[in-house]
C-alpha cells in the first residue's frame, strides 16, 4: 500500500505505485486535465512518474510558480523539433530556460526574423498534434550511439558524469534532458519567437558560431499579449534611445563599455549623489575614497587575484603587478586596519562612491545596464556580533527611504549558507539569524533562497519594481566573515581582548550607471523636477527680448535652478513643442508684459498654464518642490 500525503495533509492510499496523474485523477478528472507536473518529496517530476514509496506530493497546475519554467523548457524542445523539420542539416547544442523565455543554440544556416512565421507554423502543428513528452533512460554507450551524428550532443555526453542519461522524446524528436516536461505539447497555448542572434559554442570565440533563437511561451494568449505590450512599452522607454534624445550620455569605440556622461547627464548624476550623501550623513555614515589601482599583494590577500583575475584589468609598474580595482572592499579593509579600534567605536559605517572596472565580454555589454567601468555606492559597516540585527535594520530603513524617494517599491530575499562556504557553523547560524531577526523586525515580507548565499556569508538581496512592473536587483546586504579574517582586522572588547569584527557589505543604488539607466526607463525620460537636467526653459517671444531673458536666466540660476534659454528664431509654438519633447518640466514664456510686470507666464509639462505669476511666488513654490524631492509635476495648486 502506497500512502500519498497531499498539501492539505489529506492522505490517498493506492494498492500499486501511482503516477502523479493517478493521484490527480483520484481528486477529479477536471483537476487532472489541468495538471502539468508533480512534486514528490520536494523534487519535481513528470506527471507520469511512478511513485514507489510513501511520499508527500504536490500536483502542479499553470497557477504554480514553477509551472512557467516547465512550460518554457518544453517549448524549447518544440521549437528545436520545428527547426529540425525545416532545416534537417541543423545540429542542436543546448536550449535552456532564461528570464522571460527560452532559447536554443543551433549550428545551422543564418536565419532572420523573416523566417519566424514558417518556424512558428511548424511549432503550431506540433502543438496541435498533442505529442506526449516521453522520458527515456540510456547508458552512456546507448546515448552515444543514439547521437552518433550529433557532435555537440556527443561533446555534452562526454562532459557529464554518471553512466545513465535521461532523454525526452516527442514524436520523431529526441533530446538529452533532465526534465521534467509537460504531459504533452498541447499544453502550450501561446508561444512566440522573439529574436535571433549569434553565439559561440561554449561561449568560446574560437569555436563554431551558432544561431541563438529566442522565444517565449505562456499558458494563456492573454498573458502573451500583455507581455508583448510590456515589451513595446519598454522599447519606448529604452534608456539607450532616451540617452541620445535627451543628450544625457553616449558610448564611443575608443572606450568600449565605458559611458561618457554629457552635461545634462551630469546634472542628474550630481543630484543623485547629493541625495545619497544627504541620506547617508543622516544615517551616521562617513564618506571615504580609495585608490583606483592597487598592487598584486593586496588582491592576493583579498582572494581576487586567484578567483577573479580574468575580469580584472592589470598593469605592471616599477617591476610590480597592479590591478585596477573591480571592487572597493579591499581598500576599505586597509582603511579600517590603519588604527586600533575599541568596541566603543563600533559600529563604524563607511561609504564610498568608488569607480571600479570589470572586463565584461563585448557581447554582454548593454547600454548602462552592463558596462566595464562603473561606480558603486559601497558601504562597509564594522560591528560587534550583537549589533548585527540593529545594523541590518538600519540599512533596511535607509533602503526604504531612498527607494521611496524615486517611487520604487521593492521586495526582499534572504539567501542562506551554500554548500561551499567558509566559517564555522556557529558563525553562520549567528549571522543568518541576525539577518532573519532584522527582516522580521522590519516587518516586510521576504522570500528565503536556501543555499544561495555568498561563500563568505548570508545576504539579503533587494529587488526594485519599476513603473511598468519590471524587477531589478540593485541593492544587496551581505555579511562577511572572510575579509576581516584575511586582513586580520580586530577590535578590543570589554574584556580587553582582541575580537574579530563582523562586517556588512551593502549597496543601495548598486551600480550608479545602471541605476541611472533604470531611472531613465522608470520615468520614461520625464524626470521629476528635482532630477530633471533642465528644470526651466525660458522662451522669449521675439529676438529683441533675448537680452532680458538671458538676464532672467542668470537670476534663476543664482537661485539654484537649472535654466536654459531658447534663443532660436522659431515660433513660440515650436519652441514649446521642442521643450516638451525634451521633457522639460517648466516652460516660461517671456514677453514684454512679463518683463515689465516682473511676472512669469508658466506652462508645465503636464499641460497646466498659469499667467501673471509673481516671480517671488514662482521661486518659493518651485524651490520648495525641489527641496521635498517631490515626484509629481503637480507643482502649482
Amino acid at each position: 500500500m502506497i500512502r500519498i500525503t497531499l498539501p492539505d495533509q489529506s492522505i490517498r492510499e493506492f494498492e500499486n505505485p501511482p503516477s502523479g496523474m493517478d493521484v490527480a485523477l483520484s481528486i477529479s478528472e477536471g483537476f487532472a486535465r489541468n495538471c502539468i507536473a508533480v512534486e514528490v518529496d520536494g523534487a519535481l517530476k513528470d506527471l507520469d512518474t511512478p511513485i514507489n514509496k510513501d511520499a508527500r506530493v504536490r500536483l502542479l497546475t499553470p497557477k504554480d510558480p514553477e509551472a512557467l519554467e516547465i512550460l518554457r523548457h518544453s517549448s524549447a524542445h518544440v521549437m528545436a523539433e520545428a527547426v529540425m523539420h525545416l532545416y534537417p542539416e541543423a545540429r542542436l547544442t543546448i536550449g535552456p530556460v532564461v528570464e522571460n523565455g527560452f532559447y536554443y543554440d543551433i549550428d545551422m544556416q543564418s536565419i532572420s526574423e523573416e523566417d519566424f512565421p514558417k518556424i512558428e507554423a511548424e511549432i503550431e502543428a506540433i502543438i496541435k498534434a498533442k505529442k506526449p513528452f516521453v522520458r527515456k533512460e540510456m547508458s552512456r554507450e546507448e546515448a552515444r550511439e543514439r547521437f552518433r551524428n550529433e557532435p555537440y550532443k556527443l561533446e555534452i555526453i562526454d562532459s557529464l558524469e554518471g553512466d545513465v542519461f535521461s532523454l525526452y522524446e516527442q514524436g520523431d524528436f529526441i533530446d538529452l534532458c533532465r526534465g521534467p516536461h509537460l504531459p504533452h505539447t498541447g499544453h502550450i497555448k501561446a508561444i512566440k519567437l522573439m529574436r535571433v542572434s549569434g553565439a559561440y559554442w561554449r561561449a568560446d570565440q574560437s569555436r563554431q558560431q551558432l544561431q541563438r533563437i529566442y522565444g517565449t511561451a505562456f499558458f494563456d494568449k492573454k498573458d502573451l499579449k500583455a507581455y508583448l505590450t510590456l515589451l513595446e512599452e519598454a522599447r519606448k522607454r529604452d534608456h539607450r534611445k532616451l540617452g541620445v534624445q535627451l543628450d544625457l550620455f553616449s558610448f564611443h569605440d575608443e572606450a568600449p563599455g565605458m559611458p561618457f556622461f554629457h552635461a545634462k547627464g551630469m546634472a542628474i548624476w550630481n543630484a543623485l549623489l547629493d541625495y545619497w550623501r544627504e541620506a547617508h550623513r543622516d544615517a551616521g555614515y562617513v564618506e571615504t575614497k580609495t585608490p583606483i589601482m592597487l598592487n598584486r599583494m593586496l588582491w592576493e590577500k583579498s582572494g581576487h587575484w586567484e578567483n577573479y583575475r580574468e575580469n580584472m584589468y592589470t598593469s605592471r609598474v616599477d617591476e610590480m603587478d597592479y590591478a585596477i580595482k573591480p571592487m572597493n572592499c579591499p581598500g576599505g579593509m586597509l582603511l579600517f586596519g590603519m588604527k586600533p579600534h575599541s568596541y566603543k567605536d563600533l559600529p563604524h559605517r563607511a561609504g564610498e562612491i568608488g569607480l571600479v572596472h570589470r572586463h565584461e565580454m563585448s557581447g554582454a555589454l548593454s547600454g548602462l545596464f552592463r558596462v566595464r567601468a562603473f561606480h558603486q555606492d559601497d558601504a562597509h559597516i564594522f560591528m560587534t556580533p550583537d549589533q548585527i540585527q540593529q545594523e541590518i535594520l538600519g540599512v533596511l530603513h535607509l533602503v526604504d527611504r531612498i527607494y521611496a524617494t524615486f517611487g520604487l517599491d521593492f521586495h526582499l530575499e534572504l539567501s542562506t549558507r551554500p554548500e561551499k562556504s567558509i566559517g564555522t557553523d556557529a558563525q553562520w547560524e549567528q549571522a543568518t539569524e541576525g539577518l532573519r531577526a532584522a527582516l522580521e523586525a522590519y516587518g516586510k515580507g521576504y522570500q528565503v533562497n536556501e543555499g544561495d548565499g555568498a561563500f563568505y556569508g548570508p545576504k539579503i538581496d533587494i529587488h526594485i519594481r519599476d513603473a511598468i512592473g519590471r524587477t531589478w536587483q540593485c541593492g544587496t546586504i551581505q555579511l562577511d566573515m572572510a575579509l576581516p579574517e584575511r586582513f586580520d582586522l580586530n577590535y578590543v572588547g570589554p574584556d580587553n581582548e582582541k575580537h574579530r569584527p563582523i562586517m556588512i557589505h551593502r549597496v543601495i543604488y548598486g551600480s550608479i550607471e545602471r541605476f541611472f539607466g533604470i531611472l531613465t526607463e522608470h520615468f520614461a525620460g520625464k524626470f521629476p523636477l528635482w532630477l530633471a537636467p533642465v528644470q526651466v526653459m525660458l522662451l522669449p517671444m521675439n529676438d529683441e527680448l533675448i537680452p532680458a531673458t538671458e538676464a532672467l536666466q542668470k537670476e534663476l540660476s543664482a537661485e539654484g535652478l537649472r535654466v536654459e534659454v531658447d534663443t532660436r528664431s522659431e515660433s513660440l509654438k515650436k519652441k514649446v513643442r521642442d521643450a516638451q519633447l525634451l521633457q522639460i518640466p517648466l516652460m516660461l514664456t517671456v514677453g514684454a508684459k512679463e518683463i515689465e510686470t516682473k511676472t512669469f507666464a508658466v506652462r508645465t509639462l503636464d499641460g497646466k498654464v498659469l499667467m501673471g505669476m509673481e516671480r517671488s511666488l514662482f521661486l518659493d513654490t518651485v524651490k520648495g518642490h525641489i527641496r521635498k524631492r517631490a515626484l509629481s509635476l503637480e507643482i502649482f495648486a
